[in-house]
């Protein structure tokens, strides 16, 4: 199936639901047995008992996801940070060692973090762009490689084939972080990476108004997780997240067109800003690494970085003056954001983008208000 046929259909069963075109929310915490009647199973072939296990508005959303990915299966969570600490626990093991791209999602490192404490995990971060570096920090401990590309506030992206390469050769899994391309974009698995996780709450959605994440891989892989990582930690995601989840997915890829296409003329029209220091966006001709991202990606979101010729101050007043770019923490909406990056969640500074860095997150409003409302902005701060 298309792209756009798995987001409009996949999934269809109008007999299981009395013909309804939308399929319902099963809204209920169990399930009971009954007699006469055979027993309905879900996914994984067993029958349905608690929806913190199994839930079939739940599994409609993760089998949408997964067709979209080109994945045997898929499993949300209750958050896109659940879905990333479940993915590492599943191949972590105490005093083992990880190789994590350096600008990775700031929490997901201070997990890393996090497990070191408690467990002894040794993180190498590296540049993820350097697979020659990447290779030199493999030891017999190495167990994972988690990936992020593009990576977070920088937008570089690693070469999938290589590195899926590299860690089969020594026996390590990989994961990566595809929320900014989506499966619209990229598909990881396709490049030989283990697992691909997504934060729901951006794109996936699309609405800014879900919380959740989801992992995609082999379905053996995944089963696992169902009764380990998943259940004993209690972070499923919830019947009423996943219909609206299956919801915006249906326009996951009208939405991520629109997305590219108002990106695209923005970051246009600021790289060619005299008050415009430097534009990272892999949609543009000028991007650093534009043969690999057309090599590995379809396409490009609507989120990208940019650093003004001005001071903290400066930038402060030019952000407070834009009407349509709202100040928001997260991204993937339909709405337009925007916000400094000149530290990240463990104060490291992206040094890149100096203390100017803005990320911007540019929704689906008309590309032309959003150029005059930069526009606007710059002219009326001097830098």
């Amino acid at each position: 199936m298309r792209i756009e046929d798995i987001c409009t259909h996949f999934g269809d069963d109008h007999g299981r639901y009395l013909g309804a075109a939308v399929p319902p929310i099963f809204q209920n915490s169990l399930f009971v047995d009954y007699d006469g009647k055979d027993q309905v199973t879900n996914a994984d072939g067993d029958r349905y008992t608690y929806s913190r296990i199994a839930n079939p508005t739940v599994e409609g959303a993760e089998a949408m996801i997964a067709a979209l990915e080109g994945g045997e299966t898929a499993r949300c969570f209750s958050s896109g940070m659940g879905a990333v600490s479940a993915a590492m626990m599943k191949w972590v093991e105490k005093d083992c060692h990880v190789i994590c791209v350096r600008h990775a999602y700031g929490p997901a490192r201070n997990f890393l973090d996090w497990l070191g404490t408690k467990f002894g995990v040794r993180t190498s971060f590296v540049t993820g762009t350097d697979i020659e570096e990447m290779s030199a920090c493999v030891s017999p401990q190495t167990r994972l490689i988690y990936l992020e590309s593009p990576s977070t506030y920088v937008f570089s992206i690693q070469d999938l084939k290589a590195v899926a390469e590299l860690a089969g050769r020594h026996g390590i899994r990989t994961v990566i972080d595809n929320t900014w391309a989506t499966p619209v974009f990229q598909n990881p698995l396709s490049f030989g990476i283990d697992m691909v996780v997504h934060s729901c709450s951006k794109y996936l959605g699309g609405h800014s108004d879900i919380v959740g994440g989801v992992i995609i891989g082999r379905s053996a892989d995944l089963r696992a997780m169902t009764e380990t990582e998943r259940a004993y930690l209690g972070n499923s995601m919830d019947p009423n997240t996943a219909w609206l989840l299956q919801r915006g997915l249906r326009t996951l890829h009208l939405r991520m067109d629109r997305h590219q296409e108002n990106a695209t003329r923005v970051a246009s029209f600021l790289e060619q800003h005299p008050a415009v220091e430097r534009v990272v966006y892999p949609g543009l001709p000028s991007y650093p690494q534009r043969e690999l991202a057309q090599e590995q990606m379809r396409g490009a979101s609507g989120v990208f970085s940019f650093s003004l010729r001005g001071d903290p101050q400066q930038t402060r007043a030019f952000i407070d003056r834009l009407t349509w770019f709202q100040k928001g923490p997260s991204w993937g909406g339909f709405e337009s954001l925007i916000g400094g990056i000149s530290l990240d969640d463990a104060g490291r500074r992206y040094t890149s983008f100096g203390s100017s860095g803005l990320r911007v997150s540019v929704g689906l409003e008309n590309a032309d208000t959003l150029i005059e409302d930069l526009d606007r902005s710059l002219a009326e701060v001097p830098l």
